[in-house]
């Protein structure tokens, strides 16, 4: 069974990790999420536990588990994806920023284990120079694949690229990756 971590970060695409959470699991895959903080402002941590059956880690100190939870997480997964990325969470993770849970997972992870970016944001956040910078610098890794944002119409009423990858792309991306 392919074991997936995802990263669910704080934009208006956070709900649609919940259908993520759902075709891995009928593709037989088990998955543990992670939310940030402003993930959390967007969906609960019980919709992903119900449709996880495990539960949702959502802090870099939980006093009811004594265990090293970034390092236990890191060493855990077959791959790590992250959708909604969103710019902040592109910026920490090229920058080696860790502040939380999610980007802390991603410092200490091996150098080995795919990552799958599905980044979701507005058109101009998007086409920022610093913002693909940021990719840039990711994709130099050799580590992560970025899937990129569809343009659609966004939750800002504007249209253009920004929109989160279609899932079933996300879901195919991330199965493949884990299979090496």
């Amino acid at each position: 069974m392919t074991r997936v971590l995802l990263g669910v970060t704080g934009g208006i695409a956070a709900y649609k990790a919940a259908e993520l959470v759902r075709r891995l699991r009928d593709r037989d895959a088990e998955v543990t999420v992670v939310m940030t903080a402003a993930a959390q402002r967007f969906v609960t941590p019980l919709t992903f536990e119900v449709l996880s059956e495990r539960p949702v880690a959502t802090g870099l100190f939980d006093v009811d588990d004594p265990s090293i939870e970034h390092i236990r997480l890191a060493r855990w997964p077959d791959v790590l994806c992250v959708a909604p990325a969103t710019a902040n969470t592109l910026g920490r993770f090229a920058h080696g920023l860790a502040d939380d849970l999610l980007s802390t997972i991603w410092l200490a992870a091996r150098p080995e284990l795919p990552v799958i970016l599905a980044p979701a944001m507005n058109t101009v956040m998007w086409e920022n120079p610093l913002v693909q910078s940021n990719v840039e610098v990711l994709l130099g890794t050799g580590r992560c694949r970025v899937i990129p944002p569809v343009a659609k119409r966004l939750a800002c009423g504007e249209e253009g690229s920004g929109a989160l990858a279609e899932v079933p792309q996300i879901v195919d991306a991330v199965l493949a990756a884990a299979a090496g």
